[in-house]
């Protein structure tokens, strides 16, 4: 329990319907552990129902999280922690998702690697709201082949089982693993391993991460006959439900995974995935976002470094020198909107070595931000190496670093 406790500190995270903090978290157990403990132990115990939230995804919609409270995600730590040792030694090479020392980089480079071996169709299988749909009788079954203690198989149950509570009000769950436990990965990853052992022994090259699903062949024709196989597999054996109007059979090229599309030989980052980045580098540098700049970069720095740590090893070097100059531009725009006043802004630019008659020039335009953000003397004044010192992260660097490490260093 205390290594459960250690891990979901640092994963941190949201407070349930309790509104229990991660910080509040260790007074309250120590008042309560005792009594928690024989709950659990007698088989007694009830967990609280999740906090239903909705997240954007790439496509505009929303995703539902269920967030347990601190004390149920301790509880569903510390059963996942002796659950994987026993599942996991058993799940295919081709699984990838949630899985420990396995990553989504891994996954993509497999599909990589595939292509270049002759199989240039993917077969994309779109799970209908996957978490949300799981058949609870199906997939205890298949945890009870390897779990045989009751104690831990009705605890479980009652995970599952816990109800919802949506805008203030309770939902029973009759199906569903709510997203946002430690619990609903390895069940998930449980569930779907049929899946994954059905595909071995039919020889597919595949990789799966989680509910997201990749089949390579080697024909379109080929492609279709595996669609329809494993549609029906999926829903007949594990009454899961296949969106067949997402589901499809392309060129490689035209697929994504991951976020992440197939060019030839080379991993490349999504157009949907570009484009939901740079809406929000955007968002970021609005000029009208009425912040410090030293918060601003701080919140740019969080989220291009994340970004990059992700998508850098399918971005392009080009991309990243572009994007570069692109974000500056909008900084420097941030900077202008900020100074506000003709004085005001002659007095910066000259404080940071503008000559008086180019300050007083640009001062005075009326101009458009967007022109104004790349004349000679606002690049002066704000230069690259004068953003760089105020903190301003350059996906360049961040890209040489991933690419070039040695370079870097």
């Amino acid at each position: 329990m205390k290594l459960a406790w250690q891990q979901v500190r640092t994963n941190a995270g949201a407070a349930g319907i309790d509104d229990m903090s991660i910080t509040d978290y260790p007074v309250f157990a120590r008042a309560n552990w005792a009594r928690i403990k024989d709950s659990l132990l007698d088989g007694t115990y009830v967990p609280a129902p999740v906090k239903r939230v909705e997240i954007p995804k790439d496509n505009g919609g929303t995703r539902p999280l269920g967030i347990p409270t601190v004390s149920d995600r301790v509880i569903q730590q510390a059963i996942t922690q002796i659950l994987v040792p026993v599942f996991d030694p058993q799940f295919s090479e081709s699984s990838y998702g949630f899985r420990p020392g396995r990553s989504a980089h891994q996954a993509v480079k497999k599909v990589v690697e595939s292509i270049n071996q002759g199989y240039h169709y993917a077969v994309d299988i779109d799970l209908a709201k996957f978490f949300d749909t799981v058949d609870h009788d199906v997939l205890m079954q298949r945890v009870s082949r390897r779990v045989t203690d009751k104690g831990i198989l009705k605890l479980i149950g009652k995970y599952l089982r816990a109800g919802v509570v949506v805008n203030g009000r309770l939902n029973q769950t009759s199906k569903g693993v709510p997203q946002g436990g430690p619990l609903s990965p390895l069940l998930s990853n449980i569930l779907l391993d049929d899946l994954d052992k059905e595909l071995e022994k039919r020889g597919h090259r595949f990789c799966r991460y989680a509910d997201d699903l990749i089949v390579l062949v080697k024909s379109k024709r080929s492609g279709e006959r595996v669609m329809e196989s494993i549609s029906r597999f999926l829903e007949k054996k594990l009454k899961v439900q296949v969106n067949r109007d997402k589901s499809r059979v392309v060129r490689s090229e035209k697929s994504t995974f991951l976020g992440f599309t197939f060019t030839g030989r080379r991993l490349t980052v999504s157009e949907k995935s570009l484009t939901r980045c740079k809406n929000e580098l955007r968002r970021l540098t609005w000029r009208s976002w009425g912040v410090a700049m030293e918060y601003r970069y701080r919140k740019i720095r969080t989220y291009v470094q994340g970004w990059m740590n992700y998508f850098g090893i399918g971005m392009r070097y080009k991309t990243a020198n572009e994007w570069d100059q692109w974000f500056r531009r909008r900084v420097r725009m941030c900077y202008w909107k900020q100074w506000r006043k003709t004085r005001t802004r002659v007095r910066e630019m000259m404080k940071l070595g503008v000559g008086e008659r180019h300050a007083v020039k640009a001062g005075m335009s009326r101009k458009a931000y967007w022109h104004l953000a790349k004349t000679e003397a606002l690049n002066v004044a704000l230069s690259n190496r004068y953003l760089k010192e105020q903190g301003l992260t350059s996906l360049r660097t961040l890209w040489i670093k991933i690419h070039h490490p040695a370079t870097a260093r």
